[in-house]
């Protein structure tokens, strides 16, 4: 496997699609091996797609298009400002809360990131904000929807590792809300520190507008309640979830909202098509590597490594999400989950770790990456997008990404945390 591995990172620095970067590596791997035949790449590449719960991918995206296109956003950032527009450093918070919401909507943190970039980002600028403050606060938020259901990484978790995708998305919520409340203080800190908003006369919003804003996001805010009440009861699979979601968005689209016409659902399709098209190539090329890793005992051997340099779990724990970490600076979160789940889930079960606890950090380090230099996609769509130097997002994203480290430490020492709810409820 060390040919593919080098193959691949040479096609990746060579800013070859990920997808094509994963298949060719795989083939040469097949083409050395006279044991396996060339056919087994077509094989596997379409049983990779060949998956029940993978159709829960497509309709989520459809569905969380579908949301965008209809005026729910500005919906809810009206009331993430009625929530937290009165706090020093206002539109950040906004942007904070509002992640959180949309976690719950379209499922993806860079989808997430260019939103709000194109909305909020240059408002923040124009505020006073400095570009830095506001592309790392847009960018590091977002990594609120890569635990909050209906997140599309956990989707791809459960597939792959055939995990409960309903505990999973249990799982994600109180992580999910105290990353928001650890961004939230951060980001208030470094916005008193500074004196932003000190000109403005911010003022607290009335019950009665809280009410008001709070009405008008309901439909929106109802959503991943009904999809994680429904799961939970067995009303529907996840993937059925996914198509119920694509129904209930047409419907609060065209006859609650009334912004659902066939130019905006044209272009929501336009775009799910595109979206599903890169997904699912990659799930394609990964199910040949993931044979191959099977295929060449990489699991095992990997396991006997670790196991043979501490039997201590917390520990083994610790260093397989170092690992991530410095991965997932690299390598797009799609990836790490199609490729490392079957690699490091063994392991963790052997040490007695709960994959479902296991799933949300691994998710959440793999999606940090993300934001993170020297091949962060979020961090990249967010500065280009809001015209920010990535030297100046690099300086102003530390405090950000420490408190994400900081919580996953708690979130490793007290696991109950994490499995309070899917222990509860399922």
């Amino acid at each position: 496997m060390v040919i593919v591995a080098l193959i691949f990172f040479i096609l990746l620095f060579l800013n070859m699609p990920v997808a094509f970067a994963i298949g060719i590596a795989s083939l040469f791997f097949i083409f050395l091996d006279p044991n396996l035949p060339i056919e087994i790449a077509t094989q596997r590449m379409v049983v990779g797609t060949q998956s029940f719960p993978l159709l829960a991918v497509p309709f989520f995206i459809l569905a969380g298009n579908l949301m965008n296109s209809t005026g729910i956003t500005r919906r809810l950032i009206r009331f993430a400002n009625a929530l937290t527009g009165h706090i020093v450093g206002s539109l950040a918070h906004v942007s904070i809360v509002l992640s959180t919401i949309m976690g719950g909507i379209s499922g993806s943190a860079n989808a997430d990131a260019a939103m709000q970039s194109r909305i909020l980002g240059h408002q923040m600028v124009h505020r006073g904000y400095s570009g830095g403050y506001s592309a790392s606060v847009i960018a590091v938020s977002s990594l609120i929807t890569a635990v909050i259901p209906p997140s599309i990484g956990l989707i791809l978790y459960g597939y792959v590792g055939e995990v409960s995708i309903g505990k999973l998305f249990l799982a994600g919520i109180i992580p999910g809300i105290l990353l928001m409340f650890v961004l939230l203080l951060v980001s208030y800190l470094i916005a008193k520190k500074r004196k932003y908003d000190d000109n403005l006369n911010l003022k607290r919003a009335t019950l009665k507008e809280v009410f008001s804003t709070f009405k008008e996001s309901i439909w929106a805010l109802l959503f991943p309640v009904i999809l994680i009440v429904g799961i939970r009861f067995g009303v529907f699979t996840p993937s059925e979830a996914g198509s119920f979601a694509v129904v209930y968005a047409l419907i609060i689209g065209a006859f609650v909202y009334k912004e659902l016409n066939w130019k905006t659902f044209i272009e929501s399709i336009e775009q799910s098509v595109k979206d599903n098209a890169s997904i699912l190539l990659i799930i394609s090329a990964s199910s040949i590597l993931g044979f191959l890793i099977t295929y060449d005992r990489l699991p095992q051997n990997t396991a006997d490594l670790l196991l043979g340099l501490t039997t201590n779990s917390t520990l083994l724990l610790i260093l397989i999400l170092l690992f991530l970490i410095v991965a997932g600076m690299f390598i797009e979160s799609t990836v790490l989950v199609l490729l490392l789940t079957p690699i490091f889930l063994p392991i963790i079960e052997q040490i007695g770790v709960d994959p479902v606890h296991f799933g949300i950090l691994m998710m959440t380090i793999v999606t940090m990456g993300g934001m993170t230099p020297p091949v962060g996609v979020t961090m990249y769509t967010t500065t280009s997008i809001m015209n920010v130097p990535i030297e100046d997002y690099v300086k102003e994203v530390i405090p950000f990404i420490l408190g994400v480290i900081i919580l996953l430490a708690i979130l490793i020492v007290f696991p109950q945390i994490v499995m309070i709810l899917p222990d509860t409820f399922m």
